[in-house]
């Protein structure tokens, strides 16, 4: 096994754990977002970082699906709406 002592701190490895308590504590509505920001732009852990940048990607990705299925939904109501209108019913 080997000593993690000798390692800079700016490249020191996140263990399983912190992996956990990160994706928990991005998942706080307001104060995990918070976070997420301020990790993402941290240069105290590399590892962090990027793990707050891939979990924002993530995030930016799943708000454009939930904008897409949303503006889907719109469309479809609206044209259920348009067609029922027209044949008079």
């Amino acid at each position: 096994m080997s000593n993690n002592t000798n390692i800079d701190p700016h490249y020191k490895p996140l263990t399983a754990w912190n992996y956990f308590w990160l994706e928990i504590l991005f998942s706080i509505p307001v104060v995990g977002f918070i976070f997420l920001i301020v990790f993402s732009f941290s240069p105290a852990n590399i590892n962090r970082r990027s793990f707050a940048r891939s979990y924002f990607c993530s995030f930016i990705v799943v708000a454009i699906i939930i904008a897409i299925l949303f503006a889907t939904g719109i469309a479809g109501t609206a044209l259920t709406y348009l067609s029922e209108a027209a044949t008079g019913m």
